[in-house]
């Protein structure tokens, strides 16, 4: 591994880059490492995609194993998804501020690769450096100082299936409810201080993680290679880790084993796994996850689509099982969690009766950005009946949970208050 100490640099900020990517899509100047536009147009399966969302409102499937994922995932946690497994979100009940490990949900876009920490190493490489590649082992990044972050990991699809359930829209990708979302304690190193460590250039721009899972093949055969999405180097030089321990384990394999990239606030999709080489370039980067997939297509978009996304939206989701029952005259502890990637939560409001009334709920948790909080509320029905239940939150942004979500085809960033139906006897 060689060392230097390259001086301070100025690079553009977030914010800006942002304008520029945005300008790049809508000028067409976007281009995705020699697959063509015309094929990525067509691939809608990178993102996961399975067509039309066939869920029914009435629940999880049954289910214990997927194909690729290397954990149990018993039936009472976990609802399989193809080669995802989503947390069912009533599990989470009691299990404290961070998803244990053996309950964290699992998104893979091919199956888990089962790798050996002492052969591993870490490429970082590109014409943003000043010199050539540099090579890290697992025991090299150990010796950078440990950094410790509390953050949540989200799949931009979390909650697609309400746009068909509670909207009547239609999408396309994996069918999920709200389960594709866990918090934990990450430690690692700061990805700033590798890039530094390698030799970070003046005109370093995007900053690309690749993973050391299969390459994705779509069904048409198209090859789109290993998974990867670049980074702006604002946000890299910013908040990212590299983690190798997760709740105080080393990484599990389906978690990223033995170092996954940590990208706090922002879509799943950005904290790649198992990663294996980092990209620094002084030119703006695209991959196939960056350019027709995780970007808003639509009528309420741009015609070319949507810049590629970033930070993720503001969520609620009740611990408490869809058409749950419950007894009546009886006072009821109600819990759930809620979460933004632009800012902390500082106000959760809940509903009982499908959003006319509405009360504050009690938190349980500093409001922190790229982390959630708990809440509670107590209600005793009077009556037998279908009762919907709804929360709602308010991040320090000022921003409130809207009652529906512009629609996109891929479903992603569903943000609407969802209406949780329940039944009292």
């Amino acid at each position: 591994m060689r060392t230097s100490s390259p001086a301070p640099v100025t690079h553009p900020s977030e914010a800006a880059y942002d304008r520029r990517r945005l300008s790049q899509w809508l000028s067409g100047r976007a281009r995705a490492e020699g697959v063509s536009r015309r094929t990525l147009l067509r691939l809608l399966g990178a993102a996961g995609v399975t067509g039309a969302v066939p869920f029914t409102g009435a629940g999880p499937a049954v289910a214990v194993t997927a194909p690729g994922i290397v954990k149990p995932l018993p039936d009472a946690w976990f609802t399989v998804r193809g080669t995802n497994a989503e947390t069912r979100f009533a599990s989470l009940a009691e299990t404290g501020y961070h998803t244990p490990n053996e309950r964290f949900f699992v998104r893979n876009h091919t199956a888990t690769p089962v790798l050996d920490a002492a052969d591993w190493t870490l490429t970082v490489w590109g014409d943003g450096l000043d010199h050539g590649s540099v090579e890290f082992t697992l025991d090299d990044l150990k010796r950078f100082p440990a950094v410790t972050r509390s953050a949540f990991v989200e799949c931009a699809g979390n909650g697609r299936s309400l746009f068909t359930t509670q909207q009547g829209q239609s999408v396309s990708g994996t069918a999920w409810t709200l389960g594709a979302i866990g918090a934990a304690r990450w430690r690692g190193v700061r990805l700033a201080d590798v890039l530094r460590r390698a030799g970070l250039g003046r005109r370093a721009v995007d900053v690309m993680p690749r993973g050391l899972d299969a390459e994705y093949v779509t069904a048409d055969g198209t090859n789109l290679g290993r998974v990867r999405r670049p980074l702006p180097l604002a946000k890299a030089l910013d908040d990212v880790l590299l983690a190798y321990e997760m709740n105080g384990e080393p990484l599990p394999p389906d978690h990223g084993h033995p170092v996954r990239v940590l990208v706090p606030s922002w879509i799943g999709i950005s904290s790649v796994k198992w990663v294996g080489d980092i990209q620094v370039s002084a030119q703006p980067l695209y991959s196939p996850w960056n350019t027709d997939f995780y970007r808003l297509f639509g009528d309420a978009h741009p015609a070319g689509g949507s810049a590629p996304l970033t930070r993720q939206t503001v969520k609620s989701a009740w611990e408490l099982d869809w058409n749950a029952g419950l007894a009546r005259d009886t006072t009821h502890r109600l819990t759930g969690r809620s979460w933004s990637g632009a800012a902390g939560v500082v106000r959760v409001e809940v509903s009982t009766d499908g959003g006319t009334h509405w009360q504050p709920a009690r938190l349980h948790d500093a409001s922190r950005r790229g982390g959630w909080v708990r809440w509670s509320a107590d209600w005793r029905p009077r009556s037998p009946g279908a009762y919907t239940l709804a929360a709602r939150a308010t991040d320090a942004t000022g921003r409130t949970q809207p009652d529906t979500t512009a629609h996109n085809t891929q479903g992603y960033l569903f943000d609407a208050v969802v209406r949780h139906p329940v039944t009292v006897t």
